[in-house]
């Protein structure tokens, strides 16, 4: 049974450096009838688990761990079972929202996750945050970006633990090598696509 991608739209906040901001989160459901993985936990538990529609959660794979993307993975490990998996990079931000809580499995560079008919290639893209990931499911056709890369150029480097010219670095040796058609799904807001951004790198 092949794969396929759900999904939707959380709002709640991202707080960081003492400033909090409103944000709208997108989330992101691959999988088959049976099995799926959750693409970041940002707000909402219930929200998530509406589009998991009662699938067995394989893992919640965590793009980074701002607090709008990770908030409510715990919770949702708790209500489906499902694994936590983040790239160890990120540490230090996790524990900025999750003090004192692990998460489960370390993601690695080159990893594939292969669950719900999916193959999804872990592509480590610091930069937004040291421990930032793209899954690429080649399969698909797409990127599942986080905050890495947006419609309209990269995602924002202003803030701690953030590096503007690594995530250009990212962008341009670990996204823009894919397929001018792959679509990009990013972690807030529209869709792109790699052949889109070329152009916007800045």
């Amino acid at each position: 049974m092949s794969a396929r991608i759900d999904h939707t739209i959380t709002s709640g906040t991202f707080s960081l450096d003492g400033q909090t901001f409103e944000v709208d989160n997108n989330v992101w459901v691959i999988g088959d009838d049976e099995e799926c993985v959750v693409i970041d936990a940002p707000h909402d538990v219930d929200a998530i688990l509406d589009v998991v529609a009662g699938r067995r959660v394989a893992a919640i794979v965590c793009t980074h761990a701002h607090d709008d993307h990770v908030r409510v993975a715990p919770a949702l490990r708790e209500r489906t079972g499902a694994p936590i998996m983040l790239h160890p990079g990120d540490r230090p931000v996790w524990e900025l929202t999750h003090p004192g809580v692990e998460w489960d499995i370390d993601l690695a560079d080159g990893d594939h996750l292969r669950f719900g008919g999916a193959d999804l290639e872990v592509i480590h893209t610091p930069g937004h945050a040291p421990g930032a990931v793209c899954l690429h499911a080649a399969d698909l056709g797409c990127v599942f970006s986080g905050d890495t890369l947006f419609n309209g150029g990269p995602g924002a480097t202003g803030r701690s633990f953030s590096d503007a010219d690594l995530i250009k670095d990212s962008i341009r040796s670990r996204l823009l090598v894919l397929p001018d058609e792959t679509v990009v799904h990013t972690g807030h807001g529209e869709d792109t696509t790699i052949g889109a951004e070329r152009g916007n790198l800045g």
